[in-house]
């Protein structure tokens, strides 16, 4: 059964703590001041609990901007060593420093703690960019040296190309073009057709001499 229930059912006097009795600070406590510190604790819980609910809530900065407050355990080292010093108070009667004294403290270690994170982040950030950048440019390098090999091998390939191309018409050109003889140009003829052409020749200036001889002859006569 529950532990108030219980108590207002059996007329005892109601508990003035639970779970929280299990603590060490209650532990280290007198039984005098087991309730007092009890109390003290739970008002620090409370707080504690507040603080890490809404320290890490986006809130509304100026000109609509939204701001990521950045969770630090500051505030929960503090309240601990008001705790501490609390129970120092009740076995020496030292007095404890005052609550305001103590989160003004922990407002300026807190804005110390959030700036240096910050910085840490963007440390990260343009590290992570630096690392982005090279990366893009290795790749661009590498896609420069692909463009570059073609063009050499397509270089390659077309001198190749026009040497043959310029052998083929210069064969043509011979082919076309023969020595030219007594000013006249001469058919370009194969081997074989040339000499059956000068053999006519020869034949033709024999029959020419015995011709013009037999035509001497009969005018002697």
């Amino acid at each position: 059964a529950f532990v108030p229930l219980r108590a207002l059912k059996t007329r005892g006097n109601t508990p003035k703590y639970g779970l929280i009795f299990h603590s060490t600070f209650i532990g280290r406590a007198a039984a005098k001041n087991k309730g007092r510190i009890s109390r003290y604790l739970a008002n620090k819980c409370t707080i504690a609990s507040r603080i890490d609910c809404f320290s890490g809530a986006v809130r509304w900065g100026g000109l609509g901007r939204a701001e990521q407050e950045v969770p630090t355990s500051v505030f929960g080292d503090k309240l601990r060593e008001q705790v501490e010093e609390r129970l120092a108070f009740y076995e020496t009667g030292e007095p404890p420093r005052k609550n305001l004294d103590v989160m003004k403290e922990a407002v300026v270690e807190a804005n110390e703690v959030v700036a240096e994170v910050k910085r840490k982040q963007e440390k990260k950030e343009k590290k992570k960019k630096k690392r982005e950048k090279r990366r893009l440019e290795a790749l661009a390098a590498a896609a420069e040296m692909e463009n570059s090999v073609q063009e050499v091998e397509e270089n390659n390939i077309e001198p190749k190309k026009k040497k043959k191309k310029k052998k083929e018409q210069e064969q043509e050109q011979e082919a076309a073009t023969e020595p030219e003889e007594n000013g006249l140009q001469e058919e370009a003829l194969p081997k074989k057709k040339r000499k059956r052409a000068g053999e006519g020749t020869a034949v033709e200036k024999k029959k020419k001499k015995k011709a013009k001889e037999v035509e001497e002859e009969e005018e002697e006569d």
